[in-house]
């Protein structure tokens, strides 16, 4: 007797299958605590750099009981300790910001130039995330959706950009910590649901998804 072998029902999401929301919240909070320690003792940015620390310590010691590898874990650390010195060598306080506004520019050219190589790095990700390695590249289907879908991403970069841009060379320390915070998680879950919609989109009536490349003949 013989029978079809159906593919493995697809992720719901791209939010399903990627996650990410405790990682973006995670990282919101080391500027949540400089802005409110600045603001508390004064604008000291000594005071503003400490809680920033704290925080990311913290939040650190929490992923590393959670099971995270240690560099995952350690990232946001890091993080925090490179903004830290901009800061400590330029003694403004916005500068705490600057690596976050320098990170969305390159990130927004990496992933533009990713589309035009066709090596869109949604693609890349999500291929990763499925030990796929490079197979979903011989799917000219998913090569052109996972395109489709990146420039999306470009646009969260660049939203960030003209919110962060302007008030940095404002200098308003209190704006681009509320800043970081809105255009954190609840922009990344809204580029998730978009993305994902247009994949969708994009890939014909019958396409196995994203967990089933189909190599072209």
């Amino acid at each position: 007797m013989s029978h079809q072998t159906r593919p493995a029902p697809e992720p719901e999401s791209l939010a399903a299958l990627l996650g990410g929301r405790s990682g973006a919240v995670d990282a919101s909070a080391p500027p949540v605590f400089f802005v409110t320690a600045w603001l508390v003792a004064g604008e000291s940015i000594g005071a503003g750099i400490a809680a920033a620390f704290a925080a990311a310590a913290v939040i650190a010691g929490i992923r590393l009981r959670r099971g995270a590898r240690p560099r995952a874990a350690l990232v946001g650390l890091l993080a925090t300790g490179i903004a830290a010195l901009v800061v400590l060598y330029t003694g403004r306080a916005s500068d705490f910001f600057l690596i976050q506004l320098a990170s969305n520019v390159a990130s927004a050219l990496a992933w533009a130039v990713s589309i035009v190589l066709r090596w869109p790095l949604l693609g890349v990700v999500v291929g990763g995330v499925l030990g796929q390695k490079a197979r979903w590249r011989r799917d000219p289907d998913l090569v052109r959706a996972y395109g489709r879908g990146s420039w999306v991403w470009v646009m969260q970069y660049l939203i960030r950009v003209a919110v962060f841009l302007p008030l940095y060379l404002a200098d308003e320390v209190v704006a681009l910590g509320i800043a970081r915070v809105v255009l954190t998680w609840p922009l990344i879950a809204a580029c998730l649901a978009v993305s994902w919609a247009v994949i969708r989109k994009t890939l014909p009536s019958g396409h196995p998804g994203l967990r089933h490349p189909a190599p072209s003949e």
